[in-house]
């Protein structure tokens, strides 16, 4: 028996990161280091990069690794793998759910590591709902370039568990071997409360940094933005209560005490696509607040305001719209 469950706990055989960018890079960059089989998942330059020159990422405190990883660009490649870290972005899960397909077998679990809290559940109408997990990632981060990330501040931290809460042999792995990485990860009790927590935080920083063009800093400590940023949580709050999802009664302080810890200069993805004319998560932030709340029969004015305000850049660079 003692033999059995050494082998059982032993480490996994192979575990696929889709998705290279700055989450999914940095996370698979962890894994790399804890010793796991990290195949990464990527096309085109990513993919050189990462063939050519190996996995660049830079810390905070200025230093820089060279990682070489084993990348390759068709998940058909690889075939079944023990887990499947997801770092696509959230407009993308759909897309990325059937280019999963090879890599998933009997056990196969997924994780998604993505902002917004509809990819399990998009997840799993593809692949299954018994091959995902709940997943979500806090860290500040950005991709410099093809096959490069810089890890800009927060310390980096890392949340999944099973969809019904079960603490399970194949979460306690996953979650051993980013401990044996020395990186800070979690099984919550509950995947959806944390979930909601960090849509909570992202949806309204994501908002309010996309319309006001200001970094962290300036939106905490300009009085108005610094509303602005409270009021769009405390939507998010009341359509999380109405859903059933059991927040803290102070989690709308708890959020605005983190933003307050953000590095001053630190601006959210969404914003940074938007910005840049890229498409962005927009639907799946403030658009998703918006739906989630219809569908159980609430009003969530400022996020409407935001999502419309931001809705032509999106199908702007989406090409649906031209001016």
């Amino acid at each position: 028996m003692h033999c059995a469950i050494e082998l059982l706990r032993g480490g996994f055989v192979r575990i696929a990161v889709f998705g290279v960018g700055s989450v999914g890079s940095y996370f698979g960059w962890r894994l790399v280091q804890a010793g796991e089989e990290v195949i990464f998942i990527a096309r085109g330059e990513n993919l050189r990069a990462l063939n050519e020159k190996g996995l660049i990422v830079d810390t905070p405190d200025g230093n820089r690794f060279v990682q070489p990883v084993r990348s390759v660009g068709d998940p058909a490649q690889v075939g079944p793998v023990d887990a499947v870290i997801v770092g696509v972005k959230a407009w993308q899960v759909t897309e990325a759910a059937e280019a999963i397909r090879p890599l998933i077998g009997p056990e196969t679990f997924v994780v998604p590591l993505l902002n917004g809290v509809e990819a399990p559940t998009q997840l799993s109408q593809t692949l299954g709902a018994e091959h995902v997990f709940g997943g979500l990632c806090y860290i500040v981060a950005l991709r410099v370039g093809p096959g490069h990330i810089h890890h800009a501040g927060m310390e980096p931290r890392i949340l999944f568990g099973e969809l019904d809460n079960r603490v399970t042999d194949r979460a306690i792995r996953l979650k051993e071997a980013f401990q044996k990485a020395n990186t800070n990860v979690e099984i919550p009790p509950d995947i959806h409360v944390a979930m909601w927590n960090k849509f909570l935080f992202i949806a309204a920083l994501s908002g309010a940094a996309s319309v006001t063009r200001a970094p962290a800093g300036v939106l905490r400590s300009v009085p108005e933005t610094r509303h602005m940023l409270q009021e769009l949580l405390k939507e998010v709050f009341m359509v999380a209560r109405a859903r059933k999802i059991a927040l803290k009664d102070d989690a709308v302080e708890a959020i605005m005490a983190v933003i307050d810890g953000l590095p001053p200069d630190g601006t959210a993805s969404m914003q940074r696509d938007i910005m840049e004319g890229r498409p962005s998560e927009l639907s799946a932030q403030n658009g998703a607040v918006v739906r989630l709340a219809n569908e159980v029969g609430l009003a969530a004015p400022l996020n409407s305001f935001v999502y419309a305000c931001l809705l032509p850049m999106e199908l702007r660079a989406r090409g649906e719209l031209k001016f």
